[in-house]
């Protein structure tokens, strides 16, 4: 049986993938979380194969904070299971190692299929993650915005998405608040637009967040 940890912000969603693995065959829901401090206890007192978390758990502030779970628990493959954006993230996900990228649009069947998949060794990307990622490595100029994003200024994007100020973002992200007015200008800049309403506007419409 394949051990896995579902780590997610609402209780809800918890209990349906639970619910659902449970009839499984292959896979056996062995803890859950709804933080990532939780998390981390449990991966400190039992053996996980796969972890399904998602990118918005609380206490995550980056894909940073991903890397470092794979950097401590490296015997813990990971399935992003969000509701944020692939081009947003996946391309930078696969990069750092995450196995999979599984959209909550998806059914719980393909994400059944993801964790059986990916507990042997399997790395799961789209064909439109899969293309991005050929076209960065090879350094292909491309007009799509969210290629000339770095992580740090989508990350900054999405809370700003969130309605937070510069001053919160600093401080989920630890850094200084004139450096979030500079990802703020960067970010006008780079989609030519003037203003934060405009700004969101057009990620929403080149669907970066």
């Amino acid at each position: 049986m394949i051990k896995v940890c579902i780590a997610d912000n609402h209780p809800v969603i918890l209990h349906g993938i639970k619910s659902f693995f449970n009839e499984s065959h292959s896979i056996d829901v062995i803890a859950t979380a709804n933080s990532l401090s939780s998390l981390q206890n449990s991966l400190l007192n039992k053996t996980i194969d796969v972890i399904v978390v998602d990118i918005e758990l609380d206490g995550i502030s980056s894909i940073r904070d991903i890397k470092t779970l794979m950097k401590d628990y490296p015997e813990s493959k990971i399935v992003l299971f969000t509701a944020v954006s692939e081009k947003m993230y996946a391309p930078t996900a696969i990069k750092a190692g995450v196995s999979a990228y599984v959209l909550k649009t998806s059914s719980l069947k393909e994400l059944e299929t993801a964790v059986i998949r990916v507990s042997n060794g399997i790395v799961i990307i789209s064909d439109s993650v899969k293309k991005t990622i050929e076209e960065l490595k090879k350094g292909k100029k491309s007009d799509r915005l969210f290629k000339k994003l770095s992580t740090r200024e989508v990350e900054v994007l999405r809370y700003l998405n969130d309605g937070k100020k510069n001053k919160e973002i600093a401080k989920i992200l630890g850094l200084d608040e004139k450096t979030i007015s500079t990802y703020k200008l960067r970010l006008l800049a780079k989609l030519s637009v003037t203003n934060l309403v405009d700004l969101l506007n057009k990620a929403k419409s080149l669907e970066i967040i």
